[in-house]
């Protein structure tokens, strides 16, 4: 199953609302079931020459303001550099802490637990005080998402609760489902059979409906993408 990344691939998601400009995107609530924010853009610069100055990576780099204006590019790896800089500007005018990172891959659960918990799966963010989670893919592969009436929870699929009853030890019953939040597998979810999902897009600027005690809307359902050899790494801003 794969995401449909074509420019109307976000069209007939009524949980997806679209806006127009930064003020928008943090001004909108969500409410009437829309628990998704996309600003969409078409970015100038060239972002691949800021993954390339970073240089070969092991692991998931945080790339700190200092580090980014330190590195040395072409005029057009200068206007992503800027671009770069002001989105995270934009963000921490209002409160936010975005980091930059530079993704080669993310690391994968390899325990033998029936729920798997990496950012491979698809999921939801927590919280325990209202708050959203925001991102923009700027190089390399975006986010995927999944909307909810297409996905069902791991943890409520036959086998799997069966599996992690069996792992607990005990009955399904309220200490269970204490159980379930505390390892963060109530969080996690497969898609149906008819599902469709989408891309984020590559520059899109995105807010995203977190789980929370009074949130309004169902939290957004979305995975990190799927990294294979030889793929470029991703280059994101998440907040």
């Amino acid at each position: 199953m794969r995401a449909d990344t074509s420019d109307d691939s976000l069209v007939g998601y009524p949980r997806i609302k679209m806006v127009g400009s930064f003020e928008e995107l943090i001004g909108t609530p969500f409410r009437d079931g829309v628990n998704a924010l996309c600003w969409r853009r078409e970015l100038p610069g060239d972002f691949a020459a800021v993954v390339r100055a970073v240089g070969a990576l092991d692991e998931i780099t945080t790339i700190d303001d200092e580090s980014l204006r330190a590195l040395d590019l072409s005029a057009a790896g200068r206007v992503a550099r800027d671009i770069l800089l002001e989105d995270q500007r934009l963000l921490q005018a209002h409160g936010l802490s975005p980091i930059l990172d530079c993704i080669p891959a993310y690391p994968r659960d390899v325990s033998d637990e029936p729920v798997p918990t990496d950012v491979y799966s698809f999921h939801v963010d927590s919280a325990t005080t209202e708050t959203d989670t925001w991102l923009c893919t700027y190089h390399g592969a975006s986010s995927e998402g999944l909307s909810n009436e297409a996905a069902i929870r791991r943890v409520d699929v036959p086998a799997t609760r069966a599996a992690l009853l069996k792992a607990y030890g005990g009955q399904d019953d309220a200490d269970f489902r204490i159980y379930l939040a505390e390892h963060c597998y109530d969080l996690h979810y497969v898609p149906q059979s008819n599902a469709q999902l989408f891309a984020f897009g590559v520059g899109n600027l995105w807010r995203i409906a977190t789980a929370w005690p009074g949130c309004l809307v169902p939290p957004c359902i979305h995975r990190a993408p799927a990294t294979r050899q030889g793929h470029p790494p991703r280059l994101l801003l998440i907040s």
